[in-house]
C-alpha cells in the first residue's frame, strides 16, 4: 500500500501513541471480530442467504441485513467508543431508510468502513454493498461474508467487469429491496504518485486537473445509474477528510488514528441527474470538483462548510448490540466443540458450502423460478 499523503491543513492532530494497552486491545478485537464473523457465518449464512434465498430473495436480504448489520455495527463502536475517534458530519442531513446510490472519494484503505457510522444512524447499516476488487473476496472469512452480502467484485478491466456488474446490478431492482450502493468512482485509493498521473492524463485530453481526488472513472457509476435509476430514491456525494495523515486498518483496530473523521454529504434527488450516459459522465467529473474545492476548503480551515448535527451513537445500544453477538457467538462455540457431533459436521459442511460459492460466485436461483423456467422450456419443446 503506498503512503497517503494528508492534506495541507495547519489544524493537525496529534498522532495517539502506540502503547502495549493499544496493541493488546487491538489484537482482542482483531480476534473478536474475526471469531464472532465466523460463527456468525457458519451459523445463520447456509440457512438464510443459500436455503431461504431459493424461496424468496427479498426476505433473504431482510434476514442477512438484520443479522450480519448486529455484526458490523461492532465497527463504529470500535471506532466511536472505544478509540474515541471522532465523526463530524456536514452538508445535507440525509433521511433514513432511501435506496440510493452512494459515491465517496477515496483516501485511503479504510474510507468504505466509515460509510457504517453514517448508516447506523439511519438504520441502513445491513443495506449496505459495495463495488470492490476481485482480490478481496479471497480473504479468509470475510471474503465469505462479502459473497454473502452480495458485493460486487470486479477485475478493474472493463469488457470482464461490465457484464458481470450489468448482472448483479439487474438483481437489485426491486425497489422493496433496501440498498445502500456504494462506489468509489477513482478506482483507488489517493496517492501523490497516483494524482501526478492522474494531473498528466487530465492536462493531456483537456479534462479538469484536480488537487486533491483523482479522476473519476465513469463507466461504473453511468452502468449503476442506467440500471437502478428507476428504483433508486438519490444519490449521496460522500466526501471524506482527515486532518492525520491517512489512517491504515491497523491504525484502526489500534486506536492510533484517526482522532477524527470528517465527512461531507451532498444528497441529489435521481431524477436531477441526467439520463445519457455522455452527461452523467459530465455530471460525474462536475461533483469531483465540487469535491476538489471541498477538500480546499478543509485544507484551508480544517472542516467542510455547513456542519450539521448528526445524532450520536447511543452507548446502551452499542453496548446491548456487543453483548447479543457475543452471547450469540458463546452459545455457537459451546455447540460446535462441546455438544453432539451432529454440529461438527453442520459446521464442516458449512464451511464447504461457503467456500464453494464464493469461489464460483454462486447465488441460488428461486426454485419457483427454476421450476418455471424448467417447465417453460419442456412446453417450447414439445
Amino acid at each position: 500500500m503506498e503512503e497517503c499523503r494528508p492534506l495541507k491543513c495547519d489544524n493537525r492532530l496529534k498522532r495517539r501513541p502506540l502503547t502495549p494497552i493499544r496493541v493488546f486491545r487491538g489484537l482482542i478485537c482483531l480476534l473478536v471480530f474475526f471469531f464472532t464473523a465466523f460463527m456468525f457465518l457458519v451459523y445463520f449464512a447456509p440457512i438464510i442467504a443459500i436455503i431461504l434465498r431459493m424461496f424468496s430473495v427479498h426476505h433473504c436480504r431482510k434476514a442477512t441485513s438484520f443479522l450480519f448489520g448486529l455484526w458490523l455495527a461492532l465497527w463504529p463502536f470500535l471506532f466511536e467508543k472505544i478509540n474515541r475517534t471522532k465523526m463530524v458530519f456536514s452538508g445535507d442531513i440525509v433521511p433514513v431508510e432511501e435506496r440510493v446510490l452512494l459515491m465517496a472519494n477515496h483516501r485511503t484503505e479504510v474510507d468504505w468502513m466509515y460509510v457504517w457510522d453514517l448508516a447506523l444512524r439511519k438504520g441502513c447499516l445491513g443495506y449496505i454493498k459495495y463495488i470492490l476488487k476481485s482480490s478481496l473476496m479471497k480473504l479468509p472469512v470475510f471474503g465469505w461474508g462479502f459473497h454473502i452480502l452480495e458485493f460486487i467484485s470486479v477485475e478493474r478491466n472493463w469488457e470482464i467487469d461490465e457484464h458481470v456488474m450489468r448482472q448483479m446490478l439487474s438483481t437489485f431492482r426491486n425497489p422493496n429491496d433496501p440498498l445502500w450502493l456504494t462506489i468509489f468512482p477513482e478506482g483507488t485509493d489517493f496517492t501523490e504518485e497516483k494524482r501526478n498521473r492522474s494531473q498528466k492524463f487530465a492536462a493531456d485530453v483537456g479534462l479538469p486537473v484536480l488537487t486533491n481526488v483523482l479522476l473519476p472513472k465513469t463507466r461504473g457509476f453511468c452502468l449503476c445509474l442506467e440500471t437502478l435509476r428507476n428504483t433508486l430514491d438519490a444519490v449521496y456525494d460522500m466526501t471524506i477528510a482527515y486532518k492525520n495523515p491517512c489512517p491504515s486498518f491497523m491504525d484502526n483496530v489500534f486506536g492510533v488514528d484517526p482522532s477524527e473523521v470528517h465527512i461531507h454529504v451532498r444528497r441529489i434527488p435521481v431524477k436531477e441527474i441526467p439520463a445519457s450516459e455522455t452527461d452523467a459522465a459530465a455530471w460525474l467529473m462536475d461533483a469531483f470538483q465540487l469535491k476538489d474545492q471541498l477538500l480546499d476548503k478543509f485544507n484551508a480551515q480544517g472542516h467542510f462548510p455547513n456542519q450539521c448535527q448528526e445524532k450520536e451513537l447511543s452507548t446502551l445500544k452499542c453496548l446491548v448490540n456487543f453483548i447479543v453477538v457475543i452471547s450469540l457467538t458463546a452459545i455457537f462455540t459451546y455447540l460446535t466443540l462441546f455438544s453432539s457431533i451432529w454440529y461438527k459436521i453442520y459446521v464442516g459442511l458449512a464451511c464447504t458450502s461457503l467456500a464453494s460459492v464464493t469461489y464460483f460466485n454462486i447465488h441460488p436461483m428461486l426454485v419457483v423460478g427454476f421450476s418455471k423456467a424448467m417447465f417453460c422450456c419442456k412446453k417450447t419443446k414439445k
